[in-house]
């Protein structure tokens, strides 16, 4: 009898020690996972938890070299490694607390957070009846085991979380159905045109406002909506302030990235010119917050569309230009989608694209590329003409395709707006109505749905919507 107990609890004891020894074993945050990209040439974040008070290593296979920290009260370790340069080679990275945990497939490459609302999220295979325009043939030929996409699944929350759901997945025809078609034409055109390894981190919720994506710190003087202080104050868990910052970024904040790209504001079009305030907030929150100095942040203009009400989007896009007073920032203008019946356009080579060009050229230096859409340089006029002259306009200046131009207006001191007759050079446009005398504002598609006619010869880059008085 006496022996039979002592055997029992022999087994009791190593069951306990069994079960507290799987607890024990060492554990990444989920980012950290086979086929991701690390930013190459940086010292990157790899963190985690494990037993409080432990000594942890960390080495990449790519130096063999092994770098060290300890685990605080709560288990939870941080370490900064080197990473090389960007290379297809398949890398694995080891960390261990005495039993070691192995990710495999691992390349260094070029890292850029996704973010934003409906138009990010939307996935390459489409939505109901809102196809991506040239996506099954881009799904068809998109096994490219340099171009890589790791989702966070949607979480609104309150407090926030130290850790997410989501997968590394390899670009091919069984997994880009699924990525974001923004991000996805966005990568490809980078992958292509620096031969390197690129890796999206995907982090975006549909009919998201701006505010959500933010932290409390940094709306605590702007006014709008109160921030939920528990789960059961939630009311749009895709609106709510700082619900999705919580849910979502926050898992993420300290992981090496080169940059970010945003697509979000139609759900703050009521808002233009407090969504100047909080977009720029949201820029410097992020940059702070990730401390990895003024990283670039390049983003899509809201594209033309019907909303069905008296709220005019063109003020929201006007905002949004102004977003590139901030350092280091660049705005793809969407005003050629030519979808404005559907929220959705299936332009998003375009968009993704065009963002690429910014990052191309401002971030990776191909100075060369034609990658910023005109804008207005000076407002003149002369006699009863009025002349608009244009900056970033390329090389070989601007057209319309030899279309008529018709959505210029123009207005005089009655603040009466008529339509203008338009003549395009080079850099200039020059606008005359025989029903204003002296025109002293222009106004251009500044209206909901009107779409561009005038492009830069270079780079087919669309003019945005734009007015030159402030009523």
């Amino acid at each position: 009898m006496k022996r039979i107990i002592n055997l029992s609890l022999g087994l009791l004891l190593f069951a306990v020690l069994s079960i507290w020894q799987t607890k024990a074993d060492v554990r990444l945050a989920t980012i950290f996972s086979d086929n991701m990209v690390l930013q190459q040439q940086s010292e990157v974040a790899v963190w985690g938890w494990a037993r409080p008070n432990t000594n942890i290593s960390v080495s990449g296979s790519w130096n063999k070299k092994s770098y060290s920290a300890k685990s605080d009260a709560t288990g939870y370790w941080k370490v900064k490694i080197q990473t090389p340069a960007a290379s297809y080679t398949p890398y694995t990275l080891t960390v261990s607390d005495g039993k070691a945990v192995g990710l495999k497939n691992i390349l260094i490459g070029e890292v850029w957070l996704c973010s934003g609302q409906s138009n990010m999220e939307m996935p390459m295979k489409g939505y109901n009846n809102q196809p991506v325009e040239g996506g099954p043939d881009a799904i068809a030929y998109s096994q490219n085991k340099g171009i890589r996409c790791f989702t966070v699944k949607q979480v609104s929350t309150t407090i926030p979380q130290d850790d997410c759901e989501g997968t590394w997945d390899i670009a091919g025809p069984e997994t880009t159905p699924n990525f974001t078609a923004t991000g996805y034409f966005f990568g490809r055109l980078l992958n292509n045109a620096l031969d390197v390894p690129v890796g999206l981190i995907h982090c975006s919720w549909g009919g998201s406002r701006i505010e959500a994506w933010m932290t409390p710190l940094s709306l605590k003087d702007i006014p709008g909506k109160e921030i939920p202080q528990t789960e059961a104050d939630i009311k749009i868990p895709s609106q709510d302030p700082t619900v999705l910052y919580n849910g979502m970024l926050h898992p993420l904040i300290g992981f090496g990235i080169r940059g970010a790209i945003w697509y979000q504001g139609e759900s703050n079009r009521e808002e233009p010119i407090i969504y100047v305030k909080k977009f720029e907030r949201m820029v410097h929150e992020w940059r702070n917050l990730w401390g990895l100095g003024e990283f670039p942040f390049y983003y899509c203009q809201i594209a033309p569309y019907n909303y069905g009400d008296r709220i005019n989007s063109a003020y929201i896009r006007e905002a949004q230009a102004k977003g590139m007073e901030i350092t280091n920032t660049g705005m793809a203008v969407l005003m050629d989608a030519d979808s404005p019946d559907c929220i959705h356009p299936p332009k998003k080579k375009e968009a993704g694209e065009r963002l690429a060009l910014w990052a191309l050229a401002n971030t990776y230096g191909m100075k060369k590329i034609h990658y910023r859409s005109p804008e207005v340089k000076s407002f003149e006029t002369e006699g009863r003409v009025a002349v608009i002259t244009f900056d970033y306009t390329g090389i070989n200046g601007l057209t319309s395709y030899g279309k008529e131009i018709k959505n210029f207006m123009i207005a005089g001191a009655n603040k009466h707006f008529y339509p203008a007759k338009a003549a395009l050079t080079s850099d200039k446009v020059y606008l005359f109505s025989p029903y204003v005398s002296q025109p002293i504002a222009v106004r251009y598609c500044f209206d909901d749905t009107s779409a561009t006619e005038i492009f830069t010869v270079e780079g087919n880059l669309p003019l945005s919507s734009f007015r030159t008085d402030n009523w």
